[in-house]
Order: C-alpha cells, then sequence, then structure tokens
C-alpha cells in the first residue's frame, strides 16, 4: 500500500506559484514600469526640450511650400497691358533623392533653363534638406518639359519617374510692348538673394514705386511628408496668398509708341544726344504719352545700361530758355502790369550789372509790342518787361505755376528742378530767370506749368496714374486725388494764348514749322545753354518747343525738348516739326475737328 507524499501547508495568504493571480501581478508590474518609461519620454519632449525635437520633426517630416502671389498688371488707359503675369513655374529638388546624380542634372538644367551650374550642384547635394529652388518664374511649358524629360532619363529599377525633380506654381511676369513705355513701367529682378530666401522686386520704373500695391502678399502651404510624399491625413495648412492690384495708367499705349518714334527721328536727325516728348490732356492733366530717347527694353533690361532706368523727364532737370517766357508775360499780364499790345523799344543789348543782354540774332533798336516780344523770342524785350515786376513777385507767380516742387505723378526719383530764393535770387539771376535761364525744371513740371494756360489759367496736377493707387513711400497718387488751383485770370490765360499764336505765324513768328493745317495752334520756342559737368555752360544747347491745340478751345498740350543737337539747331526748327507732327496725329486720334476760328492778327510791332 502507497503512502501519499504531505504537502506543506500554505500560510493565510500565500500565492502559489504560477497560479494565475501571481501571473497577473507580475503583467501589471511589467506594464506600469512601460508606462512610467512613455510618461518620462513624452515629459522631455513636452517639458524639457520641446523647440528642438519640433524643429527635428519639422525637418524630418514637414515641407513648406511658398504660394506666390499673383502680381498684378500694368495696363495703359484703355485697358491694353503694359506689364502683366503669366503662367509660370519654379522648379524644386529634393536633394535627398537628386545627391547620387547631382552632377548629371546640373549638367543638364543649366543647359536647359540657364542656371548656373555650380550653384545648382551645390543646391542638388545639401544634407539634410528635402526642397531646394533651383529656377525661379520659368514659362510653365517649359519648366515642365525639361522636368518631364529628367524624371523619364533617371527612373528608378522599377520603372518609377524619378521623384528628385518637381515644379511649383510661380507667376512669370512679361512686358508685352519692349520698349515701349519702358522708361515708366520699369522691370522685376531677382533681389540677389539665394535659395528659400529668393524673391522678385521691382527694380525700376512704376514696378519699383508700387511695388507693394502690385505684388500682394504671398502665401504657403505647409504638410507632412513621409517618403518624399504628402501624408494625406498628416498635419497640413495653407494660408491662401493675397493678390496684387493693377495699376491702370493715364497713358495711351499706341500713342506712346508713335510719340517714341518721333522723338527717336528728330534727336537722331538733328544730332541730338537725347530728348523727351509729353502729350497731355489739357483739361484733366493726364499724361497720355511720356517718351524718353535713348531708352530700354523692359522684357530684356541687361542688354542696355543701368542709366536709362528711369524717366529722364522726371529725373534730369536742365534750363528751360525761352518757353518760360509765356510764364513771365502772363505773370505780367495777370498782374496788371502789361498787355499784349503795349509798346516797347528793344535795343540790341542791354546791358545790365555782370554782363550785357542780347538776342539770338543781332538787330538795332525795334519797336515791338508785347506780343512781337514773344512772337520773336527776345530776351531784351522780355526783362524790359519784367523789370515792371514788384520785388519777389515773379518768384511767387512761377511757384504758383508749380516751379521748384516736385509734380508728384508717382514715379521715384523725380527732382524738384532749381528755383532761386532769398539772396540767391539777385537783380542779374532776376533777369535771366524772366527769359528762361539760371532755374532749372524737369520736363513734366514744365508742361504742366504751359497747360496751365490752356488751361484757362488753373494749373492742375499732371497724372501718371488713373484712379487712385498707393506708391511705396505712402503717398497716394493719381487722377482721383489730383488738385487743381488758379494761377493766373482766366483774360490773362486768353490774352497770353493770343500772343503765342503769333509765335507759329510765318509773318510774324519763329516757328512757323509748328503750325497743325487746319487748326489753331499757340506754341512758344525754347532754346537754352547747357550747363556742363564743370558748373559752367558748356557750349552746347536745349532746344524745344510747347503748345496746344485748337488754341481757341485747347484740348492738348504738347512739349518737345532735344538736349545737344549739332550747331545752329532751335526750338523752331527742331522741336517746332516734330511738336506739328504729334499734335496732328493727337488731334486726329481723339477726333477733335478744327473750330473753323481763324488765328488772331494782334499786331507785333507798331
Amino acid at each position: 500500500m502507497s503512502r501519499s507524499v504531505p504537502r506543506p501547508r500554505r500560510r493565510p495568504g500565500e500565492v502559489r506559484r504560477g497560479s494565475p493571480h501571481r501571473r497577473m501581478q507580475v503583467g501589471f508590474v511589467f506594464i506600469a514600469m512601460v508606462l512610467s518609461v512613455f510618461a518620462a519620454r513624452l515629459v522631455q519632449l513636452q517639458g524639457v526640450d520641446p523647440r528642438s525635437y519640433a524643429k527635428m520633426a519639422a525637418a524630418e517630416g514637414q515641407r513648406v511650400v511658398a504660394l506666390p502671389a499673383t502680381r498684378g498688371e500694368i495696363l495703359d488707359r484703355n485697358g491694353e497691358p503694359m506689364a502683366e503675369t503669366v503662367d509660370g513655374r519654379m522648379v524644386v529638388a529634393d536633394p535627398k533623392v537628386t545627391a547620387p546624380v547631382a552632377p548629371q542634372l546640373a549638367t543638364i538644367l543649366s543647359a536647359r533653363l540657364g542656371v548656373d551650374y555650380f550653384e545648382t550642384l551645390r543646391r542638388l547635394r545639401v544634407e539634410g534638406s528635402r526642397f531646394q529652388y533651383i529656377a525661379r518664374q520659368v514659362p510653365a511649358s517649359k519648366a515642365e518639359k525639361v522636368v518631364a524629360e529628367i524624371q523619364e532619363q533617371f527612373e528608378d529599377d522599377k520603372g518609377r519617374p524619378f521623384a528628385g525633380l518637381m515644379t511649383e506654381r510661380d507667376p512669370l511676369r512679361i512686358y508685352p510692348n519692349h520698349t515701349v513705355a519702358a522708361n515708366l513701367v520699369g522691370f522685376l529682378a531677382e533681389n540677389g538673394k539665394k535659395g528659400e530666401d529668393a524673391a522678385i522686386i521691382g527694380l525700376a520704373g512704376l514696378e519699383d514705386s508700387f511695388d507693394t500695391y502690385l505684388s500682394g502678399k504671398d502665401g504657403e502651404a505647409r504638410y507632412e511628408v513621409g517618403a518624399g510624399n504628402q501624408i494625406p491625413l498628416g498635419d497640413n495648412t495653407v494660408t491662401p496668398a493675397v493678390d496684387g492690384k493693377n495699376v491702370t495708367l493715364t497713358i495711351d499705349r499706341d500713342l506712346q509708341y508713335y510719340a517714341q518714334r518721333v522723338l527717336q527721328q528728330t534727336v537722331q536727325k538733328s544730332g541730338g544726344k537725347s530728348g523727351m516728348a509729353l502729350i497731355m490732356d489739357s483739361r484733366a492733366g493726364d499724361l497720355l504719352a511720356l517718351a524718353d530717347y535713348p531708352t530700354y527694353d523692359a522684357a530684356d533690361p541687361s542688354s542696355y545700361p543701368k542709366e536709362l532706368y528711369k524717366s529722364s523727364a522726371l529725373t534730369d532737370v536742365y534750363e528751360p530758355g525761352s518757353v518760360e517766357k509765356v510764364l513771365t508775360i502772363s505773370s505780367l499780364v495777370d498782374a496788371g502790369l502789361a498787355y499784349k499790345e503795349q509798346h516797347f523799344k528793344v535795343p540790341g543789348q542791354l546791358h545790365r550789372q555782370d554782363r550785357p543782354i542780347g538776342d539770338y540774332w543781332d538787330h538795332g533798336t525795334l519797336k515791338l509790342t508785347l506780343a512781337g516780344i514773344l512772337a520773336k523770342s527776345s530776351n531784351v524785350g522780355t526783362v524790359l518787361a519784367a523789370d515792371q515786376f514788384r520785388p519777389g513777385q515773379l518768384r511767387n507767380y512761377l511757384t504758383r505755376f508749380g516751379l521748384g516742387a516736385r509734380t508728384g505723378v508717382g514715379l521715384g526719383g523725380e527732382t524738384r528742378g532749381i528755383l532761386p530764393q532769398g539772396a540767391a535770387w539777385t537783380s542779374q539771376v532776376g533777369d535771366r530767370i524772366a527769359f528762361g535761364q539760371s532755374l532749372s525744371v524737369n520736363a513734366v513740371q514744365m508742361i504742366a506749368a504751359v497747360n496751365t494756360i490752356a488751361n484757362g489759367g488753373v494749373r492742375v496736377d499732371p497724372s501718371l496714374v488713373k484712379g487712385r493707387a498707393r506708391a511705396d513711400d505712402g503717398t497716394e497718387v493719381g487722377t482721383d486725388v489730383a488738385t487743381s488751383r488758379r494761377v493766373i485770370s482766366k483774360d490773362a490765360a486768353h490774352e497770353t494764348m493770343l500772343m503765342m499764336e503769333r509765335v507759329v505765324d510765318p509773318e510774324a513768328g519763329v516757328a512757323p514749322r509748328a503750325a497743325v493745317p487746319g487748326y489753331r495752334v499757340a506754341g512758344k520756342t525754347g532754346t537754352a545753354q547747357r550747363v556742363g559737368e564743370n558748373g559752367g555752360y558748356d557750349g552746347s544747347l536745349t532746344v524745344s518747343f510747347a503748345g496746344f491745340a485748337p488754341a481757341d478751345e485747347p484740348r492738348f498740350t504738347i512739349y518737345v525738348v532735344v538736349h545737344s543737337p549739332r550747331e545752329g539747331s532751335g526750338g523752331g526748327s527742331v522741336a517746332g516739326p516734330a511738336f506739328a507732327k504729334l499734335m496732328s496725329h493727337t488731334l486726329r486720334r481723339y477726333g477733335v475737328a478744327p473750330t473753323g476760328a481763324q488765328p488772331n492778327q494782334t499786331p507785333v510791332e507798331w
């Protein structure tokens, strides 16, 4: 009979080894230890050093892509584009994928897209980066074709397209009119920064002055990536771009083209160095054309000297010469100090303090009316008439005409000109200012001053922008904010017009070639010595002609200036014919019929 082996007696509360209860206790302890490790790691990530780990996560699994705003267009007064934005692409790379074949890719990209080989090679190899700019503002079709060819050429072993290069939207700025109004429109250029800091900025003209207004505000897209691809349910955010606003100009594109062509022909034919031609709506002050020669191609600015990246009509100052006489004489009439048929004995020379004053032609004593002084452009006669001003009176009138102050049309770099004041206005200086020397103007200032006479004595601010727009310096410009002020009386303006009309009369004046058949024309020639680099007159001249038509119901004011034409040139012979071409074309273009009235016959001699 077998004996059973006795088992030890369990103490109260003792758990038998291998029992389910024992294993459960051990499991709970293990789980608690694991959770403690996770908790400690979470405290470290969120409390101890959250920023560094966030940066690591962003670098490893987040991509930020710029969403460029569409830049506003620059349009002419009829809505024709002067600068517009078309569909473009940026080419970007994932260096983690492109690094192994970077030399081959850099060779292709530099040849096809014109990018620098060595800079491209560097970007294709940037360690730790998953996003690098390769090229900006590439035409969409060109960028996509190049990337597609590369994707096909460098497909992986499984026949999948190469994933190292891609395109993103990047609007492209174009200038469809090339040289037409390039001096006004300007152009865009890269700001010289590299990589992700690359940007497009206005470099000249309106593109520069209204850069913020035109450019809008770029947006961005942030999304998580894994294995180079976007994670569909990842943390993805998009900040939309805010597109820029359009700037509509007062410029008539087709008239601007014609003005530039006539100006170029005039400067070249006269042997001049440069010139300007401006056309203004006499009533509204709108600048319909503002031409400079020489100029440049806004679509290819790098092929031209940087000195041409401006509007000389606003930035360059010069002595206006005898065109200024219409301001002097109209001021005399307004002040009640002279009238058109007033008699003057005009000697061949007038001896004043520092040097004698003479006319451009030799003569003895002439019996001229005030109208005759203007028609024949006599410096001596103008000074004699101006002697009637009280001290400071002429300067006050010229200030009200707008001389010595910026016109504020909205283009950067505009000059104030020079209008002497205080002790600088000596009696000798005052004599010369009366006939247009010893003061300086820019061309927009001068056409606005002459237009005051065309507009019945009311000066209206010249405008380059229709409506209202805000420049980058914070000022609002445009036709909606243009102001006006009365400078001389309506009667004084009319009487001055009658005297200016005699300038183009072949029997009385010096500029018969400025006449426009069928229309009454009022105008004035200008011939002034030019100031050289040493501060003195260098022997060259500035010749000009300013006028308006129809003289009895003015619609347009035109000003033509040519610098340094060949010897023997004058305002009537060089600028006058150009004025006639431009005025005739403008009147026809806008359907202005002759008034039918005959030119006045105010006497020029007595």
